[in-house]
């Protein structure tokens, strides 16, 4: 446990982040699986309309260090890949 007074100070402010950190996380799955259940149900207009959602998710997560800036553009890359598959197999 920390002693002194800013040690404790430090402590308090890694819990709030980590709530806010956890929120964004959370927020970031949620998108991108209302995308890919778009897609498990053959409708990528469905899931190209709810793309902008996901991307401003995961822009917001990389813009804070909640992950990594080439692990949010892999994550965007992978969701515009799988939208142009299942477009070219409909």
């Amino acid at each position: 446990m920390p002693i002194t007074k800013s040690a404790k100070k430090e402590l308090r402010k890694g819990a709030n982040k980590r709530v806010f950190n956890e929120l964004r996380k959370k927020n970031i799955r949620d998108t991108v699986k209302v995308v890919k259940k778009s897609l498990v149900a053959k409708n990528p207009a469905d899931a190209e309309k709810n793309l902008a959602a996901a991307y401003q998710a995961i822009d917001k997560a990389a813009k804070r260090g909640v992950i990594k800036k080439n692990a949010a553009n892999r994550k965007k890359s992978r969701l515009a890949a799988a939208i142009r598959k299942a477009k070219e197999i409909k």
